[in-house]
């Protein structure tokens, strides 16, 4: 099993952080061989960013995604650049508060407006990037969500971790609605 994950925005929306927290569970908890990489630009925020990870069985020789299999996008302009990238089988998931125009693709297309529904449910679009790897995991099973959870705990500041914690099994809720749907 090898599998490699492409999760872009842009700057501030805490990709990097969501990758890290992915690699955490896959490695430290589920015990997977694992790579994570970023990339963002110039800018704070704003400006592109990519957080890629590799879970795999076996020892990974190559540290950057080649062909993802799953791709997160939380803008436009992230989605119409990394969709080329997207293996005809693989995966998206969108953010369709930012995402309007939806690829044509082959593969399976989830799409929710995580960062709208992140303010009305939560009060902060901050965590629109804990609930994407909530609904991703739920949809997904690419790390267990007891993984997840502890990567969470582990990654998050105290004084924000109930709020992140909400965010989570509210992502995993939206996962398990998105998947009785199709």
């Amino acid at each position: 099993m090898r599998k490699e994950i492409c999760l872009s925005g842009s700057g501030g929306q805490g990709l990097i952080l969501a990758g890290i927290i992915l690699a955490e569970a896959a490695g430290i908890y589920d015990g997977f061989e694992v790579v994570q990489t970023q990339s963002y630009g110039p800018e704070a925020r704003g400006g592109a960013s990519r957080s890629e990870v590799i879970i795999s069985d076996e020892k990974i020789d190559y540290p950057k995604v080649l062909k993802s299999d799953i791709l997160l996008a939380l803008t436009q302009k992230a989605c119409d650049k990394y969709i080329h990238n997207l293996k005809e089988e693989g995966l998206l998931l969108v953010d369709s508060t930012n995402v309007l125009n939806i690829p044509i693709f082959p593969g399976k297309i989830y799409q929710y407006p995580i960062t709208k529904e992140a303010i009305k449910v939560l009060g902060n679009q901050l965590v629109a990037n804990i609930i994407s790897l909530g609904i991703l995991v739920e949809i997904t099973d690419i790390v267990s969500k007891d993984a997840l959870k502890a990567a969470l705990q582990n990654r998050i500041p105290e004084r924000i971790r109930d709020l992140n914690k909400k965010a989570l099994e509210y992502g995993f809720q939206i996962g398990e609605n998105l998947i009785n749907m199709v």
